[in-house]
């Protein structure tokens, strides 16, 4: 899942991703400058930290910091 640069933007339980350019609900270390190939201008799911489970994104809910996303692989 790190190569993933889908336009998915809502998680396994159907959350609104929140845009990676934005601190609010959830602020966060997660940017372009610290992560310049992936895409980060949006609120898609990524998986800048290359974490196992696969692509993630923070949420907008204030209650859930963030969840991974259902990305469908061919």
């Amino acid at each position: 899942g790190v190569e993933y640069s889908g336009t998915l933007s809502t998680t396994v339980s159907g959350r609104t991703c929140q845009r990676w350019d934005v601190q609010t609900p959830h602020a966060h270390n997660v940017d372009d400058a610290r992560f310049p190939n992936d895409d980060l201008a949006h609120n898609h799911c990524r998986n800048p930290s290359n974490d196992p489970g696969g692509p993630w994104c923070l949420t907008t809910d204030p209650a859930i910091r963030w969840q991974y996303c259902r990305i469908l692989f061919c």
